[in-house]
């Protein structure tokens, strides 16, 4: 409520984006690591620092913010977006700068000075900026996926993707005769994720215990955030950090490669030792459905930034 999405404060938030001078450097923007053309997350397995130095964890992509809630980063240390956008600013393994630094670059600025004026009536402070790139990235809703315009009745599932969307929200309990990949109870709803923490059953590195590095708590140990699954297609490589390369290793990963922990999500805890037991014929399904996320005009060139397209 605080800060009304304007034309101003859109522009300059999204010039500030893709401006490095956010950077120690010079040499990296926020956009580095979250490329429109990949729904704005990084192609690379884990996202590389201003200076070269290799982070441990793949950014995650940037769209349907409005509604993102628990926190955000993969272990949610963040509590709000306007929180979130400065933190990568100062991250010695990201952009290592200092806000006092950007400030001071921004405020030398031939014309950054008068756009802040023109947006914000306090001109250029920490919470300006922060302010800036939160209404640049509230713009950046993607709802026009092939999924989206079957529901609305303006686009038809080919028999394929049906059965791959058939198992998505199907429960698999061999007991009860249902027979599916169970993904809706963590991907489920319209945003296709629940906003939550899990430990999906990946074999952990010892040196990132996720949510557990935040809460302090062992029962969070091997939970993530779990990402949105919309344009799923274009946001290779997989998971937290990166292990997997396409979306049909993700699917045999929940087909027969879960780890049983003493955290694991009880939905994936269920499913017998031996996995789904999914055929080729159903993981191609699986795959295909899941391709029909896939929000061509949100990658366009000029994605959508207006401010009326909340």
């Amino acid at each position: 409520p605080d800060n009304p999405l304007t034309e101003e404060g859109v522009a300059l938030g999204r010039r500030l984006f893709f401006d490095p001078v956010l950077s120690i450097n010079g040499t990296q923007s926020c956009a580095s690591c979250h490329q429109a053309d990949a729904a704005f997350s990084d192609p690379r397995r884990v996202s590389t620092g201003a200076q070269g130095q290799p982070g441990k964890r793949n950014s995650m992509p940037l769209f349907n913010l409005a509604w993102a809630h628990n926190g955000l980063f993969w272990d949610g240390r963040a509590k709000s977006l306007r929180q979130q956008v400065l933190m990568p600013v100062t991250d010695p393994e990201e952009m290592g700068e200092t806000i006092d630094s950007v400030i001071s670059k921004l405020r030398a600025d031939a014309t950054y000075p008068a756009a802040f004026r023109k947006a914000h009536s306090d001109g250029i402070t920490p919470e300006t900026l922060a302010k800036s790139l939160e209404q640049f990235l509230l713009t950046l809703i993607s709802q026009d996926s092939k999924f989206d315009r079957a529901a609305r009745k303006r686009d038809e599932l080919s028999e394929e993707e049906k059965l791959g969307l058939s198992l998505f929200v199907t429960e698999h309990d061999p007991a009860r005769g249902l027979r599916g990949a169970d993904c809706f109870h963590c991907h489920g709803g319209t945003l296709f994720t629940d906003h939550l923490f899990h430990n999906n059953g990946l074999e952990l590195d010892p040196s990132d215990t996720g949510r557990m590095q935040v809460s302090g708590n062992p029962a969070d140990r091997g939970k993530f955030k779990t990402p949105s699954l919309r344009n799923i297609a274009l946001t290779a490589p997989y998971m937290h950090d990166g292990r997997f390369a396409t979306l049909e290793e993700v699917i045999e990963h929940y087909n027969s490669g879960v780890r049983r922990t003493d955290t694991l999500d009880p939905n994936l805890g269920k499913h017998p030792a031996a996995g789904l037991g999914l055929s080729d014929k159903e993981k191609k399904a699986l795959a295909a459905f899941l391709k029909t996320l896939t929000d061509d005009s949100f990658t366009a060139p000029d994605p959508p930034v207006s401010p009326n397209s909340q």
